[in-house]
């Protein structure tokens, strides 16, 4: 990957001061202002990544996010004081819901398109027929919906299939309507059956207004759970948050990354990879998903870029003997 190139966001760039090791308060160490004056990020190689974001949350509730966890419990991690990932004096989690670009010879791959404008989501305020600027910033970074090959959501929740569609005069439109709209079969499956079974759930209207209706203009394929989708960016089955949820690996000969969708929700799982959110459909399947992920990115360079990460999207795993951190 060439640069992790986030024009118009916060942008940083790892390094030895900015570590956080798990359980080992006194090895937090964080250079003065370092949270506050991101640089750069250069990634060398031929994929360039772009986050393009549609909103933030700057503070939201610990029990909100995460299952059966305290705030005192949060309290005791390294990460309740990382300003970065945290509203420290309230104790409460940021986050962000963005899409990630990536630009390759073969093509422009956009990775989860959020929660969508005008889309009913009365479940929660911040979601519920919404005009989110996502197409200005997406414009931000040179580029346009016609332009777009491939969209790939990792999986079906509101929050990863929003942009899919768009209204015109009354109609949901797939937005991006020269791509190839690429869902994991196991994911399309269970939503599909889920929904002739439960009918009338708030899950029913993304699957209503962001994916049928790509589904019916001929857009969408439904592919394995490993499916490449170019060289070097492949599917991996990811299970827990949901029964089909996928990762996508990027390899490019030089560097290699992880889009871990909503296999980690919050840089605290990594601290902590036993919690789990209230949202996970199956938390154990989920614990495991995440511990294996862990193990495999540990001290190998590989970038994690989570669907959630405020501030600096892109993380390096270190390990020691007491678990997992960040860098």
């Amino acid at each position: 990957m060439s640069q992790l190139n986030t024009r118009g966001v916060n942008r940083y760039i790892p390094n030895r001061h900015s570590t956080i090791r798990v359980r080992k308060p006194k090895v937090y160490l964080v250079r003065a202002g370092s949270f506050f004056k991101p640089k750069p990020m250069q990634i060398p190689g031929p994929f360039e990544i772009q986050r393009v974001q549609e909103s933030e949350w700057p503070g939201r509730a610990v029990d909100f996010l995460l299952l059966n966890v305290t705030q005192e419990q949060f309290a005791e991690t390294c990460t309740s004081r990382d300003e970065r990932f945290v509203n420290v004096a309230q104790g409460l989690l940021r986050m962000s819901f963005h899409s990630f670009v990536v630009r390759t010879s073969q093509g422009i791959l956009l990775v989860d398109t959020c929660v969508g404008n005008h889309k009913a989501r009365p479940m929660l305020p911040e979601w519920h027929l919404q005009t989110f600027p996502y197409l200005e910033r997406l414009q931000q970074v040179g580029l346009t919906p016609d332009d777009i090959d491939f969209v790939c959501c990792t999986h079906m929740h509101a929050d990863h299939v929003g942009w899919n569609t768009q209204l015109d005069n009354g109609r949901w439109v797939p937005t991006f309507k020269n791509a190839r709209y690429l869902f994991a079969d196991k994911e399309y499956s269970f939503w599909e059956q889920f929904h002739r079974d439960t009918p009338d759930t708030p899950y029913e209207r993304a699957w209503k207004d962001s994916i049928l209706p790509v589904m019916e203009a001929g857009l969408a394929e439904r592919v394995a759970s490993d499916y490449e989708i170019m060289t070097g960016i492949q599917l991996r089955p990811a299970p827990g948050h949901t029964p089909g949820n996928v990762i996508l690996e990027l390899n490019d000969g030089k560097r290699s990354a992880v889009m871990s969708g909503d296999v980690i929700h919050h840089p605290v799982q990594i601290e902590r990879p036993e919690w789990s959110s209230n949202f996970d459909a199956d938390p154990d399947q989920a614990r495991q998903t995440r511990l294996e992920l862990l193990a495999r990115l540990a001290d190998s360079g590989i970038i994690l870029m989570g669907a959630h990460f405020a501030g600096p999207t892109a993380l390096t795993i270190v390990s020691d003997r007491d678990g997992y951190g960040y860098e």
